[in-house]
């Protein structure tokens, strides 16, 4: 079954907006896993306006399945991950001021770059995923850098979900077939929800993972967390909502 990573972002910017610790992240983390989910993504941002720095070192200490740290490998980022050394970490080329991850990898123009980076990472005994865009060069090029991991990029899936489905999948379908050809695993996230979930992970080879954040969080204002966690992990089972 493919993993579950549940994104607490937007529990620490809800928090941030009163600057005091409510709601709880460390104890939002703690039940996310207790509620089923298979591991916590988080994404800190040089400005820290959603998870900080120090929540990253204080939820490694907390998180019992999976911590998947996602971010631009600055300096400042990398120091961050040889501290915690996260189960995973996960590269996306953001800039600072992005309001959300919005691009995948140039892995044909950053191969270089992006090869030192795994390779450090990797040597910490941290599980590398390059964040890219379902194209076969991309694929192809992440596969040189020694990464263990891609993550696709699913924007433009659940954009066009709703009016052609199969079509929408068909290129997704493609890169995770050169995936596995290459040995690479599988992971994927952004802007999957309650109504795409479930045909993309009964229709995409090898998937391994998906991370959901801001639909996740949005859905248990109305449905719950609990209920909410389970229904996404229902989607990734083969069950329908």
């Amino acid at each position: 079954m493919t993993k579950l990573s549940v994104n607490i972002n937007k529990i620490a910017t809800l928090r941030n907006a009163r600057g005091h610790n409510r709601p709880d992240l460390l104890q939002a983390a703690r039940d996310i896993e207790r509620f089923g989910a298979d591991g916590i993504t988080v994404h800190p941002r040089p400005d820290e306006r959603h998870v900080r720095y120090q929540d990253v070192r204080h939820l490694k200490a907390v998180v019992k399945t999976e911590l998947n740290v996602e971010g631009n490998p600055t300096p400042d980022f990398l120091e961050l991950v040889r501290e915690v050394r996260p189960e995973q970490v996960t590269l996306v080329p953001d800039a600072p001021d992005a309001i959300t991850s919005n691009a995948g990898w140039n892995t044909i123009e950053h191969q270089d770059y992006l090869r030192d980076i795994v390779t450090e990472l990797k040597g910490l005994g941290c599980r590398v995923s390059i964040f890219l865009d379902p194209v076969p060069e991309l694929v192809r090029a992440a596969a040189t850098t020694g990464t263990d991991r891609i993550e696709l990029y699913t924007e433009d899936y659940a954009r066009r979900y709703h009016t052609d489905r199969e079509a929408a999948l068909l290129p997704y379908r493609e890169a995770a077939q050169l995936a596995q050809q290459l040995g690479l695993g599988l992971n994927a996230g952004h802007d999957l929800d309650l109504d795409n979930l479930a045909y993309m992970a009964q229709h995409l080879p090898g998937l391994a993972e998906v991370s959901i954040g801001h639909a996740l969080i949005c859905d248990a204002l109305y449905l719950g967390l609990e209920n909410t966690v389970q229904l996404y992990r229902r989607c990734l089972s083969g069950g329908k909502n």
